[in-house]
């Protein structure tokens, strides 16, 4: 059952499935695919003549060429907090690089 009505060309396990889609998507519990926010930007006209320029050469719109800098942004920033992330937890746990102590530590701090 799609909406409120039983569509006979959809098969059943395919109601099933779309039908608990829609449910988690209602309750929350699955995030939409597709939400999106208009933004709004102030740019000299030289820069949005030159974006405008810039978007034909790559076959896309202002709107898209942002996007995906922005996106790519984004993304590089992840990337870089789960590095950093992940290099702290390496310098906690330490490296043994081998050898042995000979001093102790008294005999090390001794002037």
């Amino acid at each position: 059952m799609i909406g409120n009505r039983t569509n006979a060309l959809i098969p059943a396990h395919v109601q099933y499935v779309v039908h608990w889609m829609h449910v988690l998507h209602v309750d929350g519990l699955m995030p939409a695919t597709d939400e999106k926010q208009n933004i709004t930007l102030r740019l000299s006209r030289e820069t949005i003549q030159k974006a405008r320029v810039l978007a034909a050469r790559r076959a896309t719109s202002i709107s898209g060429l942002l996007t995906r800098q922005l996106e790519e942004l984004a993304n590089a920033d992840d990337e870089y907090e789960r590095a950093m992330r992940g290099a702290l937890k390496l310098m906690e746990k330490g490296f043994r690089l081998g050898g042995k102590h000979k001093l102790d530590r008294d005999a090390l701090h001794e002037r």
